[in-house]
């Protein structure tokens, strides 16, 4: 198993691997180290056998703030290394749960739409910020968030940067349960081991079976938002942020 990071902790409670972004200062925003880790530590968790469900949570009070911002004006070149990708970035057979407890924007909300499902807190927000900032999405925001709002929606929220909370964001179909704050990590684990009772080697291939059908139908779709992408270097309005 990987060693502890300060930035990303990793917990197991028999066949469940709990993973909390622990930047809570910077309300976990993503630098590009910490996304290392953690899509390497998911694919890790992925490849145990022993391992039936993963929970992706963040220390409060956020979830994910998205891309460190200071990272990403300060350091050249820093853009291309959080640059798109053409696939989802868990790609992963063990059915992944996300667990929002606060605010998910941008990078972050792109985080909890790779999940699998979504509990949410009542303290949970989602924005896609993007634009604001002059960016494009690169990790299947784009495509993701029409497939769980629908598309009018997803424009809506892409264009004008407004944020959904909890409640709206369970109406529009987001979410699949809104909990409150306290119970989200019981409850989360509650379904997580709901799922390790089932026979692991079913739950994998059902969840390999979706994973081949979104691939089948949305290729084409992360192709065109990463062919859309555009590198933030080349943007001189995010420098003076």
């Amino acid at each position: 198993m990987m060693e502890q990071s300060p930035m990303l902790k990793c917990e197991r409670d028999g066949a469940v691997a709990v993973l909390t972004l622990n930047r809570p200062e910077s309300r976990n925003a993503l630098t590009r180290e910490l996304l290392r880790q953690l899509t390497a530590l998911v694919a890790q968790l992925d490849a145990d056998d022993s391992i039936g469900a993963i929970i992706l949570t963040g220390a409060d009070p956020a979830f994910c703030a998205g891309v460190d911002l200071n990272e990403l004006m300060t350091v050249p070149g820093a853009g291309r290394e959080f640059g798109p990708r053409s696939e989802p970035i868990f790609e992963v057979r063990t059915p992944l749960i996300g667990a929002v407890n606060g605010p998910a924007y941008t990078g972050g909300f792109e985080l909890a739409l790779n999940c699998h499902w979504l509990l949410a807190s009542e303290r949970a927000r989602f924005a896609d910020t993007h634009a604001k900032f002059g960016f494009l999405p690169g990790w299947g925001l784009s495509l993701l968030l029409s497939e769980a709002i629908g598309r009018r929606r997803a424009r809506y929220l892409s264009v004008t940067g407004q944020s959904l909370d909890a409640k709206r964001a369970y109406e529009w179909g987001l979410v699949n349960e809104i909990v409150d704050h306290q119970s989200l990590l019981p409850r989360a684990r509650e379904i997580a081991e709901q799922i390790t009772r089932q026979p692991r080697p079913a739950v994998r291939a059902l969840t390999e079976l979706f994973n081949q059908q979104a691939r089948a139908t949305d290729t084409e779709l992360w192709n065109l938002e990463s062919d859309s992408w555009i590198d933030p270097d080349s943007l001189p309005s995010h420098r003076t942020l």
